[in-house]
C-alpha cells in the first residue's frame, strides 16, 4: 500500500513540475521577489570549493545553482546537475549552453537511486528539492555514498520562519498570496502544493539527524532571510 501512494506522489510531483518548467524561473524570480538568486550565491560561498572539485547539483530543477557553481568553478572545475523531470533539466541544460558553460553535465535520474559509485563528488548540493523527495534519510545516505571522503553537502530549503510575527506573516504569503499569483501566472495545483509542503516539511533539528544519521559530521544549519530559507550543512569523514 505505502509503495503505490510513494509511487503515485513520485509521479504526481514530476508531472506537476514538468507542467510548471516553461514558467518556472519567472515564478521563482516573483514569489522569491528575486531573493533565490542571492540564497544560492550564499550556499556556493559556504562550500567554499577549490576551483577543480567535482560536484553533484540534486533536484536541479532548472538548474539555477548548478549554473551558478560552474560559474564559481570555472573550465577547471566539473558539474553534474541531477533531476528526475526531463522537462526542467532540458531548461536548465539550455541556459547552461547559452552561457557558455561546457563544464556541466545534464543527468536524468533520481536522487534516491545515483547512477554513480561511491567517493565520486567533492561536493553536493540540492536547492529547493529535499522537502518532494519522498524518503529523505535514504537521500541523504546516498549523497554520502557518491562523496569522497572530507567531501561537503549544502541543502538550501524553503522553510517556516520560527518566531513571531515574521512566522505569521509568512503563514499569509505563503498561505494565501502565493497560490493566487501561481494561478494567475502559472498552475493553481502546482502553487497551492508548494506552500502545503513547507508546511509538513521536518523542522530543522530533523533533518539536521537525518544527516547525522547518514553518516555526516559538522552538521549545522543556517537560516537566511528571518528563516524563510535555510542552508543545511554536513561533511563526509
Amino acid at each position: 500500500m505505502w509503495a503505490r501512494q510513494d509511487m503515485a506522489r513520485r509521479a504526481y510531483v514530476r508531472e506537476m513540475f514538468g507542467r510548471v518548467a516553461p514558467r518556472y524561473d519567472l515564478l521563482n524570480g516573483v514569489l522569491s521577489l528575486q531573493l533565490h538568486h542571492y540564497w544560492r550565491r550564499r550556499v556556493v560561498h559556504m562550500l567554499r570549493l577549490s576551483p577543480d572539485s567535482r560536484v553533484l547539483d540534486l533536484c536541479t530543477g532548472t538548474g539555477d545553482l548548478a549554473i551558478e557553481l560552474a560559474r564559481h568553478l570555472g573550465p577547471a572545475g566539473e558539474v553534474v546537475a541531477l533531476d528526475f523531470c526531463e522537462p526542467m533539466l532540458r531548461m536548465g541544460r539550455d541556459k547552461a549552453r547559452r552561457r557558455g558553460l561546457n563544464h556541466t553535465t545534464w543527468l536524468h535520474a533520481d536522487a534516491l537511486q545515483l547512477p554513480f559509485a561511491p567517493d565520486q563528488f567533492d561536493a553536493a548540493t540540492m536547492a529547493f528539492g529535499l522537502r518532494n523527495l519522498i524518503d529523505k534519510p535514504a537521500a541523504f545516505r546516498e549523497i554520502h555514498r557518491v562523496l569522497k571522503p572530507g567531501g561537503k553537502v549544502a541543502i538550501l530549503e524553503l522553510t517556516r520562519p520560527t518566531r513571531a510575527p515574521m512566522r505569521w506573516l509568512y503563514d499569509l504569503y505563503a498561505l494565501h498570496i502565493l497560490p493566487r499569483i501561481g494561478k494567475r501566472l502559472s498552475q493553481a495545483d502546482a502553487y497551492l502544493y508548494l506552500p502545503m509542503s513547507i508546511q509538513h516539511y521536518e523542522d530543522r533539528a530533523t533533518i539536521a539527524e537525518y544527516m547525522q544519521q547518514a553518516g555526516f559530521t559538522h552538521v549545522c544549519y543556517r537560516d537566511l532571510t528571518f528563516g524563510v530559507v535555510c542552508v543545511h550543512t554536513g561533511v563526509k569523514p
